[in-house]
């Protein structure tokens, strides 16, 4: 019998999540919710079994900005999931100048790596820390060198016996008062108290002057010149003063990085991009050819579909870090489809996409709502930049829903680009106030469909306005 999941991300669950950040859209929010889950469910079948488990990737269709992108990043973040976002039309054909469709899979991995990076030097930042006080201390009290005597040297080139050799000169211990203050240094470095004393420390390089000359297509073989070069080139190292606050700060970042397994990090970063990686493919309907027949200039987007085919049903990408299986990697594809529809992709491309929603256009009550509802909404953005200036703003709902109907009402007569409409509306009516607030003695200012009425009707009205301001 297969073991029982203990994960608590539930459907149910991973929905009011979404619905914190996202408004409406319930059905791509379901088939999200639904295919993450089966990622958690996979994971607790048998591993000949779990192989064979496919995810099932998700083709989303509607209009520009209703949410896609959004749905797909936060559920990303919710599973604390490698994510990259790519665009279609950024890859071309094998043979034509552009990206080549593998590349995406290296951006996951360098995603995975980061993160995984991340996790590890967070882990390791106390033992870091300790290593950094030693160095300050080390600094501030300088030790005894060790010294070698001529004769002893002398022997162990010769070929010395094994006990001779050894009779290097050892340094002397240091005296108990050299002990007392560096302990007492240690101290008062914990306490702080040395934090605005210059120091002079030694750190590395971070900027090798050697320029390295690739041919294009090196990345496709995930060879990096300066990796392979690097043993055979000196790390480079220069001394600086600074204050010991900030000397603690950059020699505890370093010994943390020495501190890091890097072997176990590439493995755990790869195991994450191929079991847990989510690649959200935007504007996938930039590469359909109307009809499905392609001819003369059109010739490639065809072919960036049949690039896309072997990537997406499960293939081998070498990176850098080593070979990455895309078998059970999610891949989230997205585009309005306004002048293609889905069916015009290649037979092979629509079978990798089974599970296909329909995104609705967003009403003025959808628009309301993003306007007040989600966490950090647009209204709560710009409440919080004027406060910092020591203005209160508020909006009415009366005014909100002015604004959203207004916002309606140009995505309706004009190019149809959703909630991002809002934006501009609202830097058009509060750009006054913005640029005002700093030499107004005013602890409160009210929004009102008034003021909103008279700042946006008159744009919205004019036509030939409103095709350059929104």
């Amino acid at each position: 019998m297969e073991k029982k999941i203990t994960s608590e991300l539930t459907p149910a669950k991973i929905i009011e999540h979404l619905n914190r950040y996202i408004v409406g859209q319930n059905k791509a929010k379901r088939a999200v919710a639904i295919a993450l889950r089966n990622r958690i469910r996979r994971r607790a079948l048998p591993p000949e079994l779990a192989h064979e488990v496919m995810p099932k990737n998700i083709l989303m269709v509607g209009p520009t900005g209703v949410g896609k992108t959004e749905i797909a990043r936060r559920l990303a973040t919710l599973s604390n999931a490698p994510f990259v976002k790519v665009e279609a039309t950024k890859f071309t054909e094998i043979g034509y100048v552009g990206r080549d469709v593998e590349t995406m899979i290296r951006d996951l991995t360098e995603f995975a790596v980061s993160m995984v990076r991340k996790r590890m030097i967070e882990e390791v930042q106390a033992p870091a820390l300790e290593r950094a006080e030693e160095r300050i201390l080390d600094s501030l009290l300088p030790r005894r060198e060790q010294k070698f005597s001529v004769p002893d040297f002398m022997r162990a080139f010769a070929g010395a016996a094994k006990d001779e050799k050894e009779e290097i000169e050892q340094p002397e211990p240091e005296p108990p008062a050299d002990n007392k203050t560096r302990e007492r240094f240690r101290k008062m470095l914990k306490e702080g108290k040395l934090d605005g004393r210059d120091i002079e420390i030694e750190i590395n390089d971070n900027n090798p002057s050697l320029p390295i000359f690739g041919t294009p297509g090196m990345d496709v073989m995930g060879i990096n010149l300066t990796e392979m070069l690097g043993g055979m080139i000196p790390k480079k190292t220069k001394r600086r003063h600074l204050k010991v606050k900030e000397a603690l700060r950059i020699l505890q970042q370093e010994e943390a990085e020495k501190l890091i397994d890097t072997d176990a990090m590439s493995k755990e970063a790869l195991d994450m991009a191929q079991e847990d990686g989510i690649i959200f493919l935007d504007e996938i309907d930039k590469v359909v050819v109307k009809g499905g027949s392609s001819h003369g200039p059109d010739v490639s987007r065809e072919g960036v579909q049949r690039d896309l085919l072997p990537i997406v049903e499960g293939s081998t990408v070498q990176t850098r870090y080593g070979p990455v299986k895309t078998d059970h990697i999610l891949f989230i594809a997205a585009g309005a489809f306004s002048g293609v529809k889905p069916s015009d992709l290649i037979p092979e491309l629509q079978g990798r996409f089974p599970i296909r929603v329909e995104l609705e256009p967003l009403s003025w009550e959808n628009l309301q709502q993003i306007l007040t509802e989600p966490e950090n909404s647009l209204i709560r953005q710009y409440e919080a930049l004027i406060s910092t200036e020591g203005t209160e703003i508020i909006f009415t709902p009366e005014a909100t829903q002015e604004i959203a109907k207004l916002a309606h009402k140009m995505n309706s007569e004009m190019e149809d680009i959703g909630a991002r409409r809002l934006h501009t509306m609202m830097e058009q009516l509060l750009e006054e106030i913005s640029f005002s607030v700093c030499d107004m003695e005013v602890e409160k200012i009210e929004i009102t469909p008034e003021m909103v009425r008279e700042k946006l009707s008159s744009l919205v009205e004019n036509r030939d306005i409103r095709r350059y301001l929104l």
